[in-house]
């Protein structure tokens, strides 16, 4: 068990103030602990000795882990390594949330995984090309089966296989690093090649274990196919489409203008405001965090509803859940659609 943070890690913040206003937990509260400068100043007395790991466990838990803090941040810190690592201290035994117990459990053998996937319809195995493999998210798979679907049909090439583990996204960012690290090179060996993903933070997760050259998401793959579509049209007219970016791709990936030129092909394609920031579901946050959760998804949900789009695209299973759960409480009609089941609709 980790019990001190990575100096190097550390040692790069110079306390400026970049992040502050990048950071949805400080915009909830106005306070310096709940930034990530202030995390940081936390983390450095608790590894020069002069605070308990435990006095981090609330603002461990509070904050999203959506990264907005570093394209921001001038001296290149890996807030979200620290992050991590701050969850690997205090996220021990009893302290460590029952549903992220709970989760651990579901996809931590191949049963589990499976099981996951046994009343949903995903993508049939097949094999096609040996260097070109899809991964099924964990809760993807469960949650919204139809999206490997829509690859599958788009892309004949792929190949697809229901029995490939768990990344390990889901364990190092809830305070297991080492077995997410073992879980991402576990996959990796399992599909050797190019890994093509539709889940924005199982990409990011799995890129920083196994290589950035290894790892596609499915906007950025897509774009490279330059493939022309054509237009989605609906009710007699062309559909509009806004877009909401997954942090992790955009802020640990730098994928954000490649789904947008896949939109803009696709309809009529709407600005949201906002649509870098984090929409609150922020992996196990939703859950863990439910009221603070909905706050920082609240402005987002009457932008969209203002802007009365028919379709908001996603590049996250999480986020996908968040805003169609959103969405409907508010009753604005706006449907939730991963990107590749509109690339899907406009190849039929």
């Amino acid at each position: 068990m980790r019990e001190k943070f990575s100096q190097d890690k550390l040692d790069p913040c110079i306390s400026c103030g970049y992040c502050l206003p990048a950071c949805p937990t400080y915009q909830l509260t106005g306070k310096e602990e709940s930034s990530p400068r202030g995390r940081i100043t936390l983390m450095r007395a608790v590894q020069n000795d002069k605070l308990p790991a435990l006095d981090l466990l609330n603002e461990s838990t509070f904050c999203l882990g959506c990264r907005a803090c570093e394209p921001v941040c001038p001296a290149g810190v890996e807030y979200g390594v620290l992050l991590e690592e701050m969850r690997e201290i205090t996220w021990q035994g009893k302290n460590r949330p029952l549903i992220v117990r709970a989760l651990f459990m579901a996809v931590g053998n191949r049963f589990g995984i499976w099981s996951l996937g046994l009343f949903s319809p995903v993508a049939k195995n097949r094999k096609a090309q040996a260097d070109l493999h899809l991964m099924y998210g964990c809760f993807e798979r469960r949650l919204f089966p139809e999206v490997s679907r829509a690859v599958a049909q788009l892309a004949p090439e792929v190949s697809c296989s229901s029995t490939q583990g768990c990344c390990g996204a889901l364990h190092a960012h809830n305070g297991d690093m080492e077995k997410g690290k073992s879980l991402a090179q576990a996959l990796g060996a399992k599909l050797p090649g190019t890994i093509l993903t539709t889940a924005g933070g199982c990409a990011a997760h799995l890129s920083s274990v196994i290589g950035r050259d290894r790892v596609q998401e499915f906007s950025e793959w897509w774009i490279n196919r330059e493939v022309n579509l054509k237009p989605i049209s609906q009710n007699g007219g062309i559909i509009r489409v806004g877009l909401q970016d997954s942090c992790h791709l955009r802020n640990g990936m730098g994928v954000f203008a490649e789904p947008r030129k896949v939109l803009k092909q696709l309809g009529d394609y709407v600005e949201v405001p906002g649509s870098g920031d984090c929409c609150g579901a922020a992996g196990t946050y939703a859950l863990l965090q439910k009221k603070n959760s909905r706050k920082v998804v609240s402005q987002k949900i009457a932008d969209i509803k203002e802007l009365d789009l028919d379709y908001i695209a996603t590049l996250n299973p999480g986020c996908t859940r968040q805003l169609a759960t959103e969405l409907r409480r508010a009753k604005v009609k706006t449907k939730v659609i991963h990107l590749a089941q509109l690339v899907a609709m406009s190849e039929q």
